[in-house]
């Protein structure tokens, strides 16, 4: 999950001077882009508090140390047990939050070393200086830095995928622990005959792992170049030079990022009950939309709500990728980068720009009205199963417009980018601006989640 390329400043007078070596890897890690990584996240967190509070007989909630049960319908669940401890939201926000600003700067220093190799940082370079471009970092040290960084993201990355199940004692008519003479107490988040749960182990999420291992992979990637992509003949292959980049930024960035938070802690969640009545089997219908994920049965359904809410992330993002290639599509023709500015023009560039912030603000009046005409929008009540019981949802639906508190920032990237006709590096002030723009966007996005959700 990366973007090498997020609020990039025109820096080119600072840097006429060498600076000392911490400063050179400041400015090659780029650390004020990574307010694209950690405001999802923080968005995230708000989500997994709104699931606390809309499905407290599944999500537990850590802050309180204990598991309310609600009795609002025959199905309710009145033995949920808790086994082991669920790790605190602020603990599984924390390190998602680490592994993904490590494989941020990952990607940033791959991408000052493979530009610089493929001859795209020129001289005439019209964004921020390159620690490489300006030969204060040779490329084997900013290579080295960036395998440095994949291998502490691998390590943050492994603690997510590993997610602790339960074991069920096997009941005396059925010693092998199952009811079809098959040990499936690992996969179930109870057994079946109601036999007590014993002891406890450690399996990988797959779908964690993939996220883990694919990020590590984009973000070397994401530009591509002779190392290390070239050792293995893939030395061509680039994500942001072939024009895919928006594409991966919205989905890394939007999706991925949001949802990452709600889904690790509701895998946790999920591994640590043993309710018997939430066992059921797997040609249930009440369980058409669930699987079985790191440690229990993941009610899919619950996780509709945060990935709606993970588009106007991913579209803000995405945003600073497009006024950023806005900005440098004259140089990358000549790099042989053909990013969707490149390709399809200025003025499809301007008009992607304007959908984009103007989609993420019309995403929270749809949700506000939505809210208000549906009171029950987040409990999914169609498809409810016997252990996703919803409390009703309070009248906050207000909340949903606080991200609109920042359009005094939105109006004056519109009028520049959208609107106004800049180019060059008069749009460097503009690719910082829409940062800002997100970073405030999800901000207010969390607070109005949080709020809601007490």
């Amino acid at each position: 999950m990366s973007n090498s390329k997020t609020g990039e400043d025109d820096n080119d007078d600072a840097a006429t001077a060498i600076p000392s070596k911490f400063q050179v890897w400041k400015l090659a890690c780029r650390p004020h882009t990574l307010t694209a990584s950690i405001t999802p996240v923080l968005v995230g967190y708000a989500l997994t508090l709104r699931l606390m509070r809309e499905h407290p007989d599944v999500v537990f909630d850590s802050r309180h140390h204990h598991r309310h049960d609600y009795d609002s319908s025959s199905d309710a669940i009145d033995d949920a047990t808790t086994i082991g401890t669920t790790p605190s939201l602020a603990m599984i926000s924390l390190q998602f939050g680490i592994f993904a600003s490590l494989i941020q700067i990952s990607t940033n220093l791959h991408n000052d070393y493979a530009d610089y190799v493929r001859g795209a940082d020129t001289p005439d370079r019209v964004g921020q200086a390159r620690a490489t471009q300006r030969g204060w970092l040779t490329p084997h040290e900013t290579c080295r830095g960036c395998l440095l960084c994949l291998c502490l993201a691998f390590c943050a990355g492994a603690r997510l995928c590993l997610v602790r199940g339960i074991a069920a004692a096997p009941s005396p008519s059925h010693p092998d622990g199952g009811d079809d003479g098959v040990d499936d107490g690992r996969h179930r988040c109870g057994a079946l005959d109601g036999s007590a749960a014993v002891g406890g182990y450690y399996r990988c999420d797959p779908l964690m792992a993939f996220v883990v291992i694919s990020s590590m992979f984009n973000a070397v990637a994401y530009t591509g170049g002779p190392f290390p992509l070239g050792c293995i003949g893939l030395g061509e292959l680039s994500i942001g030079y072939s024009g895919l980049g928006d594409v991966f930024v919205f989905v890394y960035f939007g999706i991925v990022a949001t949802l990452g938070v709600p889904y690790l802690y509701l895998v946790r969640s999920i591994a640590t009950i043993t309710p018997s009545s939430a066992c059921l089997s797997s040609s249930s219908h009440a369980y058409a939309t669930t699987t079985h994920g790191g440690g229990g049965i993941i009610p899919w359904n619950m996780l509709s709500p945060s990935l709606l809410h993970s588009l106007p992330v991913g579209f803000l993002a995405t945003a600073i990728i497009v006024v950023n290639n806005l900005r440098d599509r004259h140089t990358d023709v000549y790099a042989g980068k053909r990013t969707m500015a490149v390709r399809f023009g200025e003025k499809f560039a301007r008009v992607e720009y304007l959908v984009l912030v103007l989609g993420s603000y019309s995403f929270c009046v749809v949700s506000y009205c939505y809210q208000r005409r549906h009171a029950w929008w987040w409990s999914s009540s169609t498809t409810t199963t016997t252990i996703t019981t919803s409390r009703p949802m309070t009248n906050m639906a207000w909340a949903a417009l606080l991200p609109l508190l920042s359009l005094p920032i939105a109006l004056p990237q519109l009028r520049a980018v959208a609107f106004g006709g800049k180019d060059g590096m008069a749009l460097n002030d503009h690719v910082g601006g829409t940062a800002r723009l997100q970073m405030i966007y999800c901000v207010l996005m969390a607070m109005g989640l949080a709020i809601s959700s007490r």
